[in-house]
């Protein structure tokens, strides 16, 4: 059994989603084989060294006590926690994903993503986006200090939230999906596989045709105070599972 989640933007002012999310770490997660986390574990990430703060370090540790168990542990950066790096793996023994990620399993083929690379219709995001991979930009902002990069994080968190709430009205709110040709030569150039990603909060179950070949995508949930979700793989089927 294989489960998928994504979008939890864990932090301090998370205290009953951390609750949620390690109980999940302690209990469901360990009857998998494998877990995936797709992006945006945490709020935002401002670097490996700030693993020694406090909520940081609890849900780091819940990782490393899940990887010890016996279950992989895989993590796909987000748009949120990009810079995740070999401190962050080594601490929770989780292997990070490129993004997209193929994953063929015997009894069928799944490619995972964040989503965000597809919203390309977000021509200011998709900007800041190629710019913010850049090792330039990471080693620029990585040589500031921990509360000044902490400081940037919070800004650029409550710009984006505006921005969240402005393209979410009238003919903006496409800006926050994944653009459908974008979307179709993606499925195209990954085989027709199933297509998991989360990033958009908008969780369903998409049928597309592509070149008239019917590939499914699945859109994760996002993760509240008092809920939150997985994507089952049985071996045969995917399913939803609520988590309380």
């Amino acid at each position: 059994m294989i489960l998928f989640i994504s979008d939890l933007h864990l932090s301090a002012q998370t205290p009953e989603l951390n609750a949620l999310f390690l109980d999940f770490l302690g209990g469901r997660a360990r009857t998998a084989e494998a877990l995936y986390i797709l992006g945006d574990l945490f709020e935002y990430w401002v670097g490996d060294d700030d693993l020694e703060d406090p909520t940081n370090a609890s849900i780091a540790r819940a990782l490393r006590e899940l990887s010890d168990s016996g279950v992989e542990l895989n993590v796909m950066r987000g748009n949120r926690d990009f810079l995740f790096g070999d401190d962050f793996a080594s601490a929770t023994g989780a292997r990070l994903l490129p993004d997209p990620y193929v994953l063929s399993l015997p009894a069928w083929q799944f490619v995972l993503s964040h989503g965000d690379a597809l919203c390309t219709d977000d021509v200011e995001y998709q900007a800041f986006r190629s710019q913010s991979r850049t090792p330039e930009w990471q080693a620029a902002f990585l040589a500031k200090s921990l509360a000044e990069r902490r400081a940037i994080a919070r800004a650029l968190r409550e710009q984006s939230e505006s921005g969240k709430q402005a393209k979410a009205q009238g003919k903006s709110a496409y800006l926050m999906d994944l653009n459908p040709g974008a979307t179709e030569d993606f499925l195209r150039d990954h085989g027709y596989a199933t297509f998991i990603h989360g990033h958009t909060h908008r969780p369903a179950t998409h049928d597309h045709i592509v070149d008239g070949i019917s590939v499914e995508r699945w859109v994760l949930a996002d993760w509240h105070d008092k809920a939150g979700e997985c994507l089952v793989w049985n071996g045969e089927t995917l399913s939803r599972e609520k988590l309380t």
